[in-house]
């Protein structure tokens, strides 16, 4: 420590609590806490006007929260020392001078924050712009200005990393390339927090999620335990030739049967051992037993349900 400021090696924990953002009649954030461990990527996810943004905003500073506190490694973002060696942020997709290369682009930012220049050379390598370093702004797709955006936060080598959709504009390989470095970042012992709408990749890159909707928590804890709390939803696909037997039989059993598009039986309530029996015992022929375990797009939608903006 040095004037009470925390050092780049401090824990990096993102603490939230009981922050609250109210605009006139419009409450954003709602009393919400949360926290954000080291070493792990957190996904941080809702619906659209859930106060995603505005709450990444409060933690760096950036809106003035009506109540609560945001802390970085116990302090204000607005505190810290060099705070780009401490934090990297991008809020949303890069900008820049369309006529500035990138690597000038990023040592403008160099000298400005005091950072050696070669960090410049050294943060495009590692997000593979390199061979782009020359070219304008101008010239560059979405994806490489995402990526020019991870390298400016680079910069300062940082123990904590906060992006708010980071995979827009990315192509399939580019989302790749983004899970394994910002795994790369937690497993170095960095804090990364990430917002995205992209749910099927935010299961594979995430430890641990943040639910919100309408400004308030609605779920926090690790990938597997958020899935597994919703093991009781699980649904078991079927496929028969006899639908409406098997479907009586069922029923019978208290279980909830919905039937899809292509007429294939999704059932609830009971498990596939249970539903083998029952197709045994009414003779009915299966072509498909399948269970169907939730996945973070399924729990998500479940939770965040009709939980419109606070207004």
């Amino acid at each position: 420590m040095t004037d009470g400021q925390p050092s780049p090696t401090s824990d990096g924990q993102i603490q939230v609590s009981g922050l609250t953002k109210q605009y006139k009649n419009v409450r954003a954030v709602n009393n919400l806490s949360f926290t954000v461990a080291p070493g792990r990527v957190t996904g941080f996810l809702g619906p659209n006007g859930a106060g995603k943004t505005t709450t990444l905003r409060m933690l760096l500073n950036l809106v003035t929260p009506t109540a609560g506190t945001a802390t970085i490694s116990g302090h204000r973002y607005a505190d810290l020392s060099d705070p780009l060696r401490h934090v990297g942020a991008i809020l949303e997709a890069s900008s820049a001078h369309k006529g500035r290369t990138g690597i000038n682009h990023l040592r403008v930012i160099c000298a400005a924050a005091g950072l050696p220049k070669q960090r410049a050379d050294e943060a495009l390598a590692l997000v593979g712009l390199t061979p782009a370093a020359k070219r304008k702004f101008k010239g560059y797709s979405l994806g490489m200005k995402q990526r020019l955006g991870i390298a400016a936060a680079m910069l300062g080598d940082p123990r904590v990393l906060i992006l708010d959709e980071p995979a827009n504009g990315l192509d399939p390989e580019g989302i790749r390339w983004m899970r394994g470095f910002l795994k790369n970042l937690a497993h170095e012992g960095r804090t990364v927090l990430v917002s995205s709408h992209l749910l099927s990749e935010m299961q594979l890159l995430a430890d641990d999620v943040v639910i919100i909707a309408a400004g308030q928590l609605v779920r926090q804890g690790p990938v597997d335990q958020v899935l597994g709390s919703m093991a009781q939803s699980a649904r078991v696909r079927v496929r028969t030739p006899h639908v409406e037997a098997l479907t009586a039989a069922l029923k019978a059993q208290s279980a909830t049967v919905d039937t899809d598009e292509q007429g294939v039986l999704l059932v609830g309530g009971v498990d596939a051992p249970t539903i083998g029996r029952a197709a045994l015992a009414a003779g009915v022929e299966l072509h498909e037993l399948t269970t169907e375990r939730p996945d973070l797009e399924r729990v998500f939608l479940e939770l965040t349900a009709g939980k419109a903006g606070i207004r």
